[in-house]
């Protein structure tokens, strides 16, 4: 990466710590494209969080290929602008599908997998946002989005390990792990500048950036 061209950025953490929000602030200041992954087109989603059980694998495999679709229009996009900013990288499909499914419809989720194309450009930085699951639901509360109000604190204390244990030995790609308990990355300039430095300084390994801003 450089200061002008950052690259391709994917900023990644568990639903409601802020990852949407932070991956459209970078695409504006980088003036990039942008790749959200799009939950609010998931017919399946709203039917999920009512009864997990009976809409966890259509969820899943809409999302599935959905996000392999994306993964072929970014290497197919133009080779001489390759700076994108994305709010998901593609294991996160796999970590969902362990995290949701029975294991019989994860074997079936698992052979359809084997079965797509997923050729997804190497990330440049991963930034992954880390909040507690008080945080986590308060955020969630206040978007206000109808269908999330099932969302509980078990489930987000499962999605939060899952997410953790992702991470752990995660090696594809430099990775910057923030702190986004104590920050608001989208309305304090001074939050988003401090973490902008850090992007800039992240070469290769795996950093923190531990903050400690106003409390939101």
């Amino acid at each position: 990466m450089s200061k002008d061209r950052p690259g391709y950025i994917v900023v990644e953490g568990p639903i409601g710590v802020g990852k949407t929000s932070l991956a459209q602030r970078l695409a504006q200041s980088f003036e990039t494209d942008l790749v959200l992954e799009g939950a609010d087109e998931n017919p399946f989603l709203e039917r999920f969080y009512e009864d997990p059980r009976k809409g966890a694998l259509p969820a899943q495999l809409f999302f599935l290929f959905q996000r392999v679709r994306q993964m072929e229009n970014m290497r197919q996009a133009d080779m001489f602008q390759p700076v994108r900013v994305s709010d998901f990288l593609i294991e996160k499909d796999r970590l969902f599908a362990e995290l949701t499914l029975d294991s019989e419809e994860l074997k079936l989720y698992e052979q359809v997998y084997d079965h797509v194309t997923v050729d997804a450009p190497e990330p440049d930085l991963v930034i992954y946002l880390q909040a507690p699951v008080d945080v986590l639901l308060k955020r969630i509360a206040r978007r206000g989005i109808k269908y999330e109000r099932n969302i509980d604190a078990g489930y987000l204390n499962r999605l939060s390990e899952a997410y953790a244990r992702m991470f752990l030995h995660y090696d594809a790609a430099p990775l910057l792990i923030v702190n986004a308990a104590h920050i608001n990355l989208v309305d304090s300039d001074a939050d988003y500048e401090a973490l902008l430095e850090q992007i800039h300084s992240t070469r290769k390994g795996m950093q923190y950036f531990n903050p400690m801003s106003a409390a939101i």
